[in-house]
């Protein structure tokens, strides 16, 4: 297979188009991005779960980066911004799932990202969307919005932490979808993140939590692990992606793992997932297509 057909594949691409190999990676990666979520809210404590899966990417990207091309320099700003962004929004998924549902809060804030994110690439990096892509943003988005706010428990904090949460989560994105591009390794890059944010959050840890931290990470390795695997497959392959298509449409379309946040909040979490939920469910689905014929 030719490597520009493989994901993290070092081929730039000219003129970014959303291709059916593109599309089919960024559901399995948006599947992925569901699975870590959940195990960070199943998890005892949600900032302690957050740190195991954050320090578990780290210690395998640590392991990766000798055989892995490296980044080049002018994408280092870039990497170091990323890291602020991506660490105060770890620790602000594991206090949004501390005060509310994941099935309401996860959908609110990957929901309104995008938005965001559509806006700035445009106006502010240059991007060009189709009016196909603007319409299958805005379903995908207003699909999400209302999965979020159909349900009569809503938390009014982890409303407003789920807003917040969603500026870094746009700003981190922004952020490295144009660092990736400036690397010239999306697999480099990839890697220095994931090692960048997972070790800052684990020295943080250690100054300030040492001995809750360590005894929670020594009892749930084995939960780590697997959330440690699922966050670098997840973003991992959306960076690829932002060097494939425009940001905008890779931040969208990467937000179908609300589908996949939904079912697992139902079916493992058993959280209650009904009405409007099912029906925002299928409007995401047709934002997705939409997106792929954008």
């Amino acid at each position: 297979m030719h490597s520009s057909m493989l994901p993290f594949a070092d081929t730039p691409l000219t003129q970014p188009i959303m291709t059916f190999s593109v599309f089919c990676i960024l559901l399995f990666a948006a599947l992925l991005h569901a699975s870590w979520n959940a195990i960070v809210k199943a998890g005892s404590d949600k900032l302690y779960s957050a740190i195991a899966v954050s320090g578990s990417a780290s210690f395998i990207a640590l392991i990766l980066l000798p055989f892995s091309p490296q980044p080049d320099l002018a994408s280092a700003p870039y990497l170091a911004a990323s890291c602020a962004l991506q660490v105060v929004y770890t620790v602000l998924v594991a206090k949004t799932y501390q005060v509310s549902d994941m099935s309401q809060t996860y959908p609110l804030m990957r929901g309104t990202a995008p938005l965001l994110v559509a806006v700035i690439s445009v106006l502010i990096l240059g991007d060009s969307l189709s009016f196909t892509a603007w319409g299958g943003i805005a379903v995908v988005c207003l699909s999400i919005l209302g999965m979020a706010f159909n349900g009569r428990n809503q938390s009014r904090k982890g409303i407003w932490l789920a807003l917040l949460n969603s500026c870094f989560i746009a700003g981190y994105t922004l952020v490295d979808g144009t660092g990736v591009r400036l690397a010239g390794s999306a697999l480099g890059y990839s890697l220095w993140t994931f090692f960048l944010n997972g070790f800052c959050l684990l020295c943080w840890a250690m100054l300030a939590r040492r001995q809750a931290v360590s005894r929670y990470l020594v009892a749930n390795w084995k939960i780590g692990l697997p959330g440690g695997i699922g966050t670098m497959g997840s973003y991992g392959l959306a960076l690829w992606a932002m060097t494939q298509a425009p940001l905008a449409v890779v931040a969208a379309l990467r937000e179908t793992s609300i589908l996949f946040g939904a079912v697992i909040a139902f079916v493992l979490l058993k959280e209650n997932v009904a009405g409007l939920r099912i029906a925002a469910a299928f409007g995401i689905a047709a934002g997705a297509i939409l997106l792929r014929l954008s």
